[in-house]
């Protein structure tokens, strides 16, 4: 059964927040993150998630995200901090970095250690 999820995400100040709806929320996250779509979240680096929910009927999902958007400030952050007091990235775990492989590690090149820019 395909999901619809109401999302919203901020920047890293808290100052900007953009409310929006998909049916991929990983996808979407990831093209905030990119800043591929113009727009007022490329314009505002709007690409922190920072809540969501989701149902199985689209029309509810587009009627919670107008609803939302209709609010105060002061209630959508109280939204948020409801389900994430911190402002948290809620989708930094989605895709966490990896450490590389010892033999692909960086190391300082000998020849650089010790030294500073301006010798």
């Amino acid at each position: 059964m395909k999901s619809y999820v109401v999302y919203i995400m901020s920047d890293r100040h808290r100052g900007a927040i953009y409310v929006g709806v998909t049916s991929d929320l990983q996808q979407r996250v990831s093209q905030h993150r990119l800043a591929i779509i113009e727009g007022f979240s490329q314009k505002y680096h709007v690409n922190r998630l920072v809540y969501f929910e989701d149902t199985t009927e689209v029309l509810a999902a587009i009627a919670r995200e107008k609803h939302i958007k209709g609010w105060t400030r002061a209630k959508k952050v109280a939204l948020i901090e409801s389900m994430n007091p911190r402002w948290e990235d809620l989708s930094e775990s989605w895709s966490a970095p990896t450490q590389p492989p010892d033999s692909f590690a960086r190391t300082p090149h000998p020849v650089h250690q010790g030294r500073r820019r301006s010798e």
